[in-house]
């Protein structure tokens, strides 16, 4: 089992994204969500929910963010 650094992705509702993405980046995302897939025993998620669990997990762990963030009172 590969180690990605997303866990499974939540079933939530879909959102619409609109977004031109650079073919490479679009085979890498479809082969990650793949390979996740694969590994949680789910289905794939589209390139929309995925980019936005790779945002929010990028966010999460910025601590360059969490500590501005916290100095701004957000």
């Amino acid at each position: 089992m590969a180690k990605l650094k997303l866990g499974p992705i939540a079933d939530d509702k879909p959102v619409k994204v609109m977004v031109e993405l650079p073919a490479a980046l679009h085979r890498d995302l479809t082969a990650y969500a793949e390979i996740l897939a694969r590994d949680a025993g789910q289905r794939p998620a589209d390139a929309p929910r995925l980019i936005v669990a790779m945002l929010e997990r990028f966010i999460a762990t910025d601590r360059g963010f969490a500590s501005a963030k916290r100095s701004e009172g957000g």
